[in-house]
């Protein structure tokens, strides 16, 4: 009897280590990125040069894409297009604002930022102006999913919108939009962030202390009920981050993660299981702004601050694969968008389990 209730102990024993194992394993287990589908959102392009997508997804699984195009960047030319996918299929692009002051005054478009917010509600932010020094903020708005938009709209004085990465919407309704600023000699960068009401109303600025790095363009990635942090573009060889434990009201110094940054846009995005999702160029800055972006890779982190690649992109010696645009769809696919050469935008899908 003493040796029946021994073995039995022992293989319970052994069972519930075995399932306390696999379950630690499991729980641990970082995910993996397999490739769905890639292609070029353009065919022919009806102009030279493109640059700075944006990307939103619709319940319907539609997805639209947005970007600035022209003869060359900062080109007074250049507007703001869009384009549809359905059933995989993208549409021709549609030119959907511009930067005509009258009849003999036009100033170059930038930076797009799609957003839809819990309501439904879609907003197309852009920048108007000759440069990042001097730009202002401009917003259209849809109710049917842009299909059609309203009027051109100058955001409040000093308010400049998401700069270019997505705004994040908070439970109570609130949009908080990752902003940035660049002095007039471009010696100085600052981030900061821009908050609304659920209706884009009732702007507010919130300043970030920027003195020991020069930051712009963050992302925004979500933790807790409360707890916010900041990725950040850097002239520092590094991606740059700061927390918010208050829902984004203030916010801690400045300090650096294991993420190189050659001077280039990144973006990323919370996913549903709980893992973040970066898209960066993997490499360090050269003597000109466009040496590290031949490169393009996607990582994720549990806690933000320890990534890990798990697929490249592109992986070339020379070209520019740059500004990416990340969300996750309603089916759960990742959806990534970028430059390609400035002559494209790409569109990547990953499934990340």
């Amino acid at each position: 009897m003493f040796f029946a209730k021994a073995s039995y102990f022992i293989v319970q024993s052994l069972f519930l280590s075995l399932v306390f194992n696999s379950s630690v394993s499991s729980q641990s287990k970082s995910p993996k990125a397999t490739l769905v589908s890639q292609e070029f959102i353009l065919n022919n392009p009806p102009f030279a040069a493109c640059h700075a997508s944006t990307i939103v997804s619709f319940p319907d699984k539609s997805i639209l894409a947005s970007w600035f195009a022209g003869a060359y960047e900062s080109s007074p030319d250049v507007c703001i297009w869009i384009a549809r996918n359905v059933n995989n299929q993208w549409s021709k692009p549609e030119k959907v604002a511009d930067g005509i002051i009258n009849d003999t005054l036009r100033y170059p478009c930038w930076n797009p930022v799609l957003f839809c917010s819990k309501t439904g509600k879609l907003f197309l932010f852009y920048k108007v102006g000759k440069s990042p020094r001097d730009w202002w903020g401009m917003v259209k708005y849809s109710k049917d999913n842009g299909k059609t938009w309203s009027a051109a709209e100058k955001l409040p004085n000093e308010m400049l919108g998401p700069i270019k990465n997505k705004p994040e919407q908070l439970k109570n309704g609130d949009i908080l939009y990752p902003s940035s600023t660049e002095s007039a000699d471009e010696k100085v960068w600052n981030i900061h962030l821009e908050k609304t009401d659920s209706e884009g109303k009732n702007w507010k600025k919130i300043t970030i202390a920027c003195d020991t790095f020069g930051v712009i363009q963050p992302s925004i990635l979500v933790h807790s009920d409360k707890t916010l942090q900041l990725l950040c573009r850097s002239r520092q060889n590094k991606v740059v981050q700061t927390w918010s434990h208050d829902n984004g009201a203030t916010w801690e110094p400045l300090s650096t993660i294991d993420v190189p940054n050659p001077n280039s846009g990144t973006d990323a995005v919370t996913l549903r299981n709980g893992y973040h999702i970066l898209i960066y160029n993997p490499l360090l800055k050269g003597p000109n702004w466009f040496n590290g972006r031949y490169k393009l890779n996607a990582a994720i982190s549990k806690d933000g601050i320890h990534w890990t690649d798990v697929y490249k992109l592109e992986d070339e010696t020379k070209g520019e694969f740059s500004y990416p645009a990340v969300i996750q769809s309603a089916d759960g696919l990742v959806h990534i968008t970028y430059t390609h050469d400035r002559k494209n935008i790409k569109h990547v899908v990953l499934k990340v389990d």
